[in-house]
């Protein structure tokens, strides 16, 4: 029986390709009238001191196809731009927010990537969330939207404002287009091996071997492949990769093994982590939240509690308002979640 299980989970993973699937926390709404959100909204941006709490009501509780049909229903009866609208009258961390659930999931990661390389210096920790933890379906539709949005190409942006290994890393990710699911029976030894043999048997770092192989394979195939790493090594491909490599590039390869392994207790790992000190990272805990809840927040929210004891509702209402962060902030996204 163990074989005929093995031989159907073969099958399974070879004739996937499927999409990833979502657990979203905004979703679709019922009984969904655009006219009349529009409507609301534009009194609530005229209102004397605007009317915030209706913004976010509204925006946060529909779904971005949603969001795009009041917008529109905004223009026809107010001959104005609604995002315009939304910017003359919001700032600091509610607009960060709003006008953030105003993209696509994927115009919003395309956003956050040029904002990293923009002008002097490189927000490298961003990058290298952004690229390392999306999957190659994902970064397909990211490259085609930055395209769209900036009219340059995704690949000479990031290599322009990198270099060496790191930059090497990122353009392989950036051009993955593999199907999601296959997995290769024949190559997951001989794979384990080749990492093992490139990094902690011999003296020095054989980059490029790592780099072929975490970029090329599909994430089922890397899962297998990372549990038969360690018949060959001591340590496992974490533990490795912090041996082996250091900098940026070792934190991209982190990312990657950390998101092959479990993407929503990554990034559940990047909230706790953006939580703790003196002061919260607001920036990641933005990203995170208008990036993913449409996509797996409902998940990430589970891997969250697991790791804290507490929910992320509980740590956003006590930590965050502990910080004196803007209290409108901490409602949208508490709404969100």
């Amino acid at each position: 029986m163990a074989l005929v299980s093995e031989f159907l989970g073969q099958l399974t993973l070879n004739f996937g390709g499927e999409s990833e699937p979502k657990f979203p926390t905004v979703v679709t709404a019922r009984d969904f009238d655009p006219a009349k959100d529009a409507a609301r909204i534009e009194t609530a941006v005229k209102t004397k001191g605007v009317d915030e709490l209706t913004i976010i009501d509204i925006l946060t509780r529909r779904s971005y196809s949603q969001r795009r049909e009041i917008a529109f229903e905004y223009e026809k009866r107010s001959k104005k731009d609604m995002i315009t609208a939304l910017k003359g009258a919001l700032s600091g961390s509610l607009e960060a927010v709003i006008l953030g659930l105003m993209k696509s999931t994927a115009q919003y990661d395309a956003s956050e990537i040029k904002g990293s390389i923009k002008g002097l210096g490189t927000d490298e920790e961003t990058l290298i969330e952004m690229v390392c933890s999306r999957s190659a379906e994902e970064l397909v539709e990211i490259k085609r939207v930055y395209k769209e949005m900036f009219k340059k190409e995704l690949e000479k942006d990031v290599a322009g404002d990198t270099s060496g290994d790191f930059r090497s890393l990122l353009l392989a990710l950036a051009k993955r287009d593999e199907p999601s699911n296959i997995v290769d029976y024949e190559k997951i030894d001989q794979d384990a091996r080749a990492l093992y043999e490139a990094g902690v048997k011999r003296k020095g770092t054989d980059v490029a071997t790592w780099i072929t192989i975490m970029s090329e394979r599909s994430v089922p195939h890397l899962q297998k492949v990372f549990d038969r790493y360690k018949s060959y090594s001591p340590y496992d491909m974490q533990e490795s990769i912090r041996k082996e490599v250091k900098g940026d590039l070792e934190k991209s390869f982190l990312t990657l093994v950390e998101c092959f392994e479990n993407k929503q207790q990554y990034f559940a790992n990047r909230l706790s982590e953006a939580m703790k000190g003196k002061s919260a990272k607001e920036k990641v805990v933005t990203r995170i939240v208008v990036s993913r809840c449409e996509v797996d927040l409902m998940k990430i929210r589970t891997e969250f509690k697991k790791l804290n004891q507490k929910s992320f509702y509980y740590i956003i209402i006590i930590i965050l308002y502990s910080y004196y962060m803007y209290s409108y902030y901490i409602i949208i996204v508490y709404t969100l979640l």
